[in-house]
């Protein structure tokens, strides 16, 4: 599945915690064909039990998304909400 997809890679951070690290990815993925169109994604992996995403409309909101997912994670601003597609 991933041979049919092409990954764009936008932004990864790491947070080191006591209880383990979290992993933040946002990227842009699009079938392999050309001239799809590019949907943004961001996963946060290693809080919980189960991984979080948002999902972005367009690359500046994925952009700003990243940050905004960082502030939440290290308590400087509050949980951020999905972007319409």
């Amino acid at each position: 599945m991933l041979d049919q997809m092409t990954l764009y890679p936008i932004a990864d951070d790491v947070l080191f915690a006591p209880g383990g690290k979290v992993v933040i990815r946002t990227y842009g993925v699009a079938p392999a064909t050309t001239g799809a169109s590019v949907s943004y994604r961001t996963w946060v992996t290693g809080i919980r039990d189960q991984p979080r995403y948002w999902h972005w409309g367009h690359f500046e909101d994925a952009t700003s998304g990243h940050r905004r997912v960082l502030e939440w994670l290290t308590g400087r601003g509050p949980q951020p909400s999905q972007a319409m597609a």
